[in-house]
């Protein structure tokens, strides 16, 4: 997979340089040019302005996906990315994955197979360490840590990486703080314990992942990567429902959020959960996230349902997504859907990929199609 994908692009470019200089453009003819060529080719890219700034549309939203890279969410290829525009009909301009910190890189090769596709990375980039298994509790990246300064050199290298990388990545720091599965989450640190009993909406474990969220963009903004547009990142319900817990209630400040994102899922698992309708999981939690700041464009950074015939519709659950896209929501500038199926421990399955059924598919087809997408990334 990995050669297919670098010969491929390898291939293009060298044939578009070719042609510039009024060769005929072949496999042979390229391979013949040898190094000679590739130093053109070489010095024609760098000479291309990288990408600016990343803009959202004035109107419409951008197509995106996460698209089932593996089990750290960081197995980026092209083929991948490729297959699934085919499947949907689509480009997409957003091309979600992950860098857990365990992995302790900045993922660049995944960053580059996204920006050279034409699309626009997200990257939720998580304090999570190996095995990444939900619901453990703070780990050795706790946020007690990350203040602490513990994590200083690995904040500024993942920077200076990005910094030097030159293009606009969307970044979501601590996603879904607001639940109790990740170790990040306020549930861990006190949960809703005051701080001060003459201040009453401020509590410990909000308060802490505030902290940490500002000290991790501003060291990573103190490097020069300003082409990051960093991004708070809520679950549309919070466990528990709790004042404490509420989606406002670990906004870090206007000064370090760029855009305002969301998860929202229908029905994920073949358990007793029932069935909510698209508005019902996302009406609410819209609402909440605007209220946040008035300005903030607001993307829907995982969206999806599994498919679940004896509990619920999956295709209407889309059709009435889509429909509500159209004039529903007009701060929302991009969709993420996150299509995977994976195994859980009961041996039963989530699918929540767009063909989990061909009327599935059909539905996100045609919704797809609607001139209010925007299939390529804006800059200026």
């Amino acid at each position: 997979m990995k050669t297919d994908i670098k010969t491929r692009g390898i291939g293009s470019r060298r044939c578009r340089s070719l042609a510039r200089i009024g060769l005929t453009c072949s496999l042979m003819l390229c391979l013949i040019a040898g190094a000679g060529g590739c130093r053109q080719d070489k010095a024609a890219k760098a000479a291309e302005p990288p990408p600016s700034r990343l803009v959202f549309p004035d109107h419409g939203i951008y197509t995106g996906a996460y698209i089932d890279f593996g089990d750290n969410e960081d197995a980026v290829t092209l083929d991948a990315i490729e297959d699934f525009e085919k499947l949907v009909g689509r480009h997409q301009a957003i091309v979600a994955s992950s860098s857990f910190w365990g992995e302790q890189n900045f993922p660049r090769k995944s960053m580059e197979i996204i920006s050279r596709h034409g699309s626009v990375p997200l990257l939720y980039w998580s304090p999570w360490d190996r095995p990444y298994v939900q619901g453990r509790g703070p780990d050795r990246f706790s946020l007690k840590a990350i203040l602490a300064g513990r994590w200083d050199a690995y904040i500024d290298q993942w920077a200076d990486q990005a910094r030097q990388y030159g293009k606009p990545i969307l970044v979501a720091w601590g996603l879904e703080m607001n639940g109790t599965w990740f170790p990040w989450s306020g549930h861990f640190y006190g949960g809703g314990r005051r701080l001060d009993h003459e201040a009453p909406k401020l509590y410990e474990g909000p308060e802490l992942y505030k902290k940490a969220f500002r000290y991790v963009v501003q060291r990573v903004r103190a490097r020069g990567a300003d082409r990051l547009l960093f991004g708070y990142h809520a679950n549309n319900m919070s466990i528990p429902y709790e004042r404490w817990n509420r989606i406002w209630a670990y906004y870090p400040g206007s000064d370090v959020v760029d855009w305002l994102g969301l998860s929202v899922y229908g029905k994920q698992f073949n358990d007793g959960e029932r069935w909510g309708t698209f508005h019902g999981v996302m009406d609410a939690a819209y609402r909440d996230l605007c209220r946040l700041d008035p300005d903030k464009p607001v993307i829907l950074a995982e969206w999806g349902v599994g498919e679940f015939p004896k509990a619920g519709n999956k295709p209407q659950w889309l059709r009435d997504a889509f429909t509500a896209f159209a004039d529903q929501y007009p701060r929302i500038k991009g969709a993420v859907y996150w299509h995977e199926r994976w195994q859980n421990e009961d041996d039963t399955y989530s699918n929540l990929r767009v063909n989990s059924s061909p009327e599935s598919l059909q539905v996100f087809r045609e919704g797809l199609a609607h001139p209010y997408w925007v299939t390529q990334p804006l800059y200026r």
